[in-house]
Formats: C-alpha cells, structure tokens, sequence
C-alpha cells in the first residue's frame, strides 16, 4: 500500500513521499498564481484545476491554502471568505449554498496522541462532510472525522470536534447544538427579506 493509499483510507502515514510531494507542490504553485492574481476570471479557472470538482456559481476570496485541492469536491454556490484553509489529506465533501467566513480552518490531518509516533513524522487523517445550505461563521475550526448536517450555521469562533446534526444552530468550544432552526426563524427572515425588496 502506498503512502497516497494509506493516506486516503485514514491509516498511518508518513508525508515526505514522492507521489504526495509531487501532488503537494502543484497544489502551491497553482495557489501562489490563485493568491496573487486580481483577475477573477483567471483565479476561477485555477479553482476548477485546484479541486477534485467545483460546481456552478463559486467564489474564493484570496487568500487561499490546501494542501492537495485534488481530494476536495465542493457543491453549487459556495462563497467563501479570506483566509480559507483546507488540510484535506483525506476526502473533503462541500454540500451546496455553503457560505464559509474568513479565516475558517478545515482539518482533515491529525497526529499521534504519542510522542514516539509523532516523533517518527507519523500521521493520519480522517474525512470531513459539510451538507448543503449552511453558513460557517469566522475563525471556526473543523476538526478531522467531523460531519455537518443541512442547513446549519456554526457560530463564529468555534471549534467543531463531533458531528452536529441538520436544522440547527451550533456555537462554542467544543461546538454544541444551541438551537433547532424554527418557524419563527423563517417567518422573522422573510419579513426582513421583503422589507428589502420593498425598499429597492
């Protein structure tokens, strides 16, 4: 087995290969043209080279950092903001509508609770899914293994270790389920809708 496959299938690991070297440099050096380019149009072209799949309608503020991109596929209308990282040394599914804030960290990478194994420059990762229709607020940190339900807002600043589930509300440190997303939200967020469309 190689250390791509070991990788890949959330066993341990050892980076400095060739294969992954090979994979990791092309990623800097069509993020180090994504990162210093004003063109949008360009920028989007090397999205599409960067990640496994990007759907329709996306948008990356610069700057941005991944390790591979290639093991990445992300949905329909997806908007993220400054800062965007991704350590997607394992699968990274990205559902549709998902707004990401700046500065929000996606890990799939992980290490040994030891210091022999770490010390060896042993690793692992674990997969991450984020469903369709949710918004992830500012300095959050997804850690790796972790599944985001559908429609769902994380809270700025958390740091999500375990699954949160569809229609919620989740904030903290670790992230926890604050609140179902209910009836009066919609009602509350169509009135404040219309009331924009009215003053246009």
């Amino acid at each position: 087995m190689t250390e791509k496959e070991r990788m890949l299938t959330s066993k341990l690991y050892i980076a400095k290969d060739k294969e992954l070297g090979k994979e990791h440099l092309r990623a800097i050096k069509l993020l180090h043209t994504f990162n210093n380019s004003l063109n949008i149009k360009k920028r989007n072209k090397i999205m599409y080279k960067l990640f496994n799949a990007v759907g329709n309608n996306c948008y990356i503020e610069p700057p941005l950092r991944l390790d591979y991109g290639i093991h990445t596929n992300i949905g329909d209308n997806f908007y993220a903001n400054f800062g965007l990282i991704i350590l997607d040394v394992c699968n990274v599914v990205i559902g549709d509508n998902v707004f990401i804030g700046p500065q929000v960290s996606i890990f799939c990478a992980a290490h040994p609770i030891t210091k022999e194994e770490r010390n060896k420059q042993l690793e692992y990762g674990k997969p991450i899914t984020i469903g369709s229709d949710v918004w992830i607020g500012g300095n959050t940190v997804i850690c790796p293994g972790v599944k985001i339900g559908d429609n769902v807002v994380i809270g700025a600043g958390s740091v999500v270790v375990k699954d949160i589930p569809s229609g919620v509300v989740a904030v903290g440190n670790p992230c926890r389920v604050l609140r179902q997303i209910n009836e009066n939200d919609k009602k509350y967020w169509a009135s404040k809708a219309l009331e924009y469309e009215e003053d246009k």
